[in-house]
């Protein structure tokens, strides 16, 4: 544990000198021979390989086999690796990897194709892109050369994975290696948690913006939500999150780290496999996308048998609100995420329901006397959500840019950055409501759109094109589009590598799907 004494520690004073791969190794060194990462039982039906289950001597070795290749490849201190890969061990392994070669992360969402790439890494100066040979029936390899020869910068496409193409560097050899291939770590001045460590992306009218955060940054959003569930050491975690973002990375990975214990990993979501999964490895942990709740709730997947916390992560923080009662004895805390820039995580009450956002600081956990200072909350003069805080991105990006003048840094001389979000004050009891979603944003099962982007892209595939956002009891909301030649459209769609929620609006359906 990195917490010291929670009298007399804040945030930032936990998170002085730690770093993800140090949380990682500490583990490692406790209990070398405990289980820490396991993949779905399903995996074969989603991508290469047999699940996987790996001790934390066996994920360290990994670990320092891909920071070793990394290295030798001639990358420097500080390039960065961009990331594609589902929800299995290698998507953690990779990102402690990368970390531990000296190197800065950049995950990308599972379901960008080449558009979105192409706009993400165009500014950043990306010099690899690390994926996998199918996600899917989606070629994520021959996705990934694509956009490598598209993108200057790119040096290296590597892949887990088989029958890999000439010019992609296999990765799947190092999961297979007996012995640690060490090399020395990277020499860095100064404090290591203040370094940026990991950048994801934040969607914009302005397209998607790169959010650089450091270890401190990150560990702190990690903090709010483990003490918030009073997550044991040692738990046994089982997430449905991948980490292809702040929230993810801070409800699924962090939790891991700061606990130490176990971290089993599912995707595509399906209840049955949940449940087993939830069964083989006994996990008294779960993280979920919160649309996910209620129906796993119905499939019986979450009986509290066992069952200690459930983190429910909501991208659509407008709707929490509404959200219905929780019954169960387990603890449920409800992460809202404010796009990229920070979250709020708070347990539900006795009564099941949800808590408020108060105005000022919030510590975490909320309901001690003794709680650790988490983050700030204010209203701008725009009647907008703002956050300050220990998780709340500061670092300029690109490198050499002012403060504060980057797209997604929004802040005020006081610090606050502003998060977009519409709220109000309840004056009786000086807390924040979250009254709507950012003015022009949709979102849509964890991904952001901005609305006059996916209109106009729409309408210039076919006249008369249209695209709605609907309800869906899985993910929240989905897309529906018409046009008189949906599967033209369709098509073009995905000839130009948008996001396949996009694309998939306009597939063809029968009468009853229709309906």
């Amino acid at each position: 544990m990195i917490l010291g004494d929670r009298d007399q520690t804040t945030a930032t004073d936990a998170g002085y000198g730690a770093t993800l791969d140090g949380l990682f190794r500490r583990a490692a060194v406790r209990h070398p021979n405990a289980l820490a990462l396991a993949d779905p039982p399903n995996r074969e039906t989603f991508t290469d390989g047999a699940p996987r289950q790996l001790t934390y001597a066996e994920a360290d070795r990994i670990v320092w086999a891909i920071a070793a290749r990394l290295r030798r490849l001639g990358l420097q201190t500080d390039a960065i690796v961009a990331m594609q890969l589902p929800n299995t061990v290698e998507s953690v392994l990779a990102l402690l990897g990368i970390l531990r070669a000296g190197l800065i992360a950049a995950p990308l969402p599972l379901l960008w194709r080449k558009a979105d790439i192409m706009a993400a890494l165009g500014g950043v100066g990306a010099k690899m892109l690390i994926t996998t040979s199918r996600i899917g029936d989606q070629c994520h390899t021959e996705l990934a050369m694509q956009t490598a020869a598209e993108l200057f910068p790119i040096r290296y496409v590597c892949a887990f994975g088989h029958n890999l193409s000439d010019g992609i560097v296999p990765l799947d050899d190092l999961l297979r290696l007996d012995k640690p291939d060490l090399l020395p770590a990277p020499a860095r001045a100064g404090d290591p948690a203040a370094h940026i460590a990991i950048i994801t992306w934040d969607a914009t009218i302005d397209g998607p913006v790169p959010i650089a955060r450091s270890h401190l940054e990150l560990i702190a959003g990690g903090l709010a939500v483990f003490l918030e569930g009073r997550i044991a050491q040692d738990a046994a975690i089982l997430s449905a999150t991948p980490i292809a973002s702040y929230a993810g990375i801070a409800v699924t990975l962090l939790p891991w780290l700061l606990s130490g214990g176990m971290l089993a990993l599912h995707h595509p979501f399906e209840p049955e496999s949940f449940a087993t999964q939830r069964g083989t490895h006994r996990c008294d942990t779960v993280v979920l996308p919160s649309p996910l709740v209620a129906r796993l709730i119905d499939a019986g997947a979450l009986d509290s048998d066992g069952l200690k916390t459930v983190i429910a992560l909501w991208r659509a923080p407008e709707r929490l609100d509404a959200s219905e009662s929780w019954q169960s004895d387990a603890v449920l805390v409800d992460a809202a995420a404010f796009g990229e820039i920070g979250i709020v995580a708070a347990a539900r009450g006795a009564d099941g329901r949800t808590s408020p956002i108060d105005l000022g600081i919030l510590g975490a956990p909320r309901s001690s006397s003794n709680a650790m200072p988490i983050v700030e909350t204010a209203r701008t003069s725009l009647g907008t959500l703002a956050l300050r805080g220990a998780m709340v991105p500061v670092a300029a990006f690109p490198p050499g840019a002012e403060r504060g003048e980057t797209p997604h840094l929004r802040l005020s001389a006081d610090g606050f950055a502003d998060t977009g979000y519409p709220c109000r004050i309840e004056r009786n009891s000086q807390t924040l409501v979250v009254t709507g979603p950012q003015p022009g944003m949709i979102g849509l099962g964890g991904y952001r759109f901005v609305r006059r982007d996916i209109d106009a892209l729409v309408e210039g595939q076919q006249a008369g094109g249209v695209i709605a956002a609907l309800p869906d009891s899985i993910i929240g909301q989905r897309f529906a589009g018409s046009a008189p030649d949906t599967t033209a459209v369709r098509a073009k769609l995905i000839e130009r590598g948008v996001n396949p929620l996009i694309a998939d609006a306009f597939r063809a359906r029968t009468t009853a799907n229709a309906a």
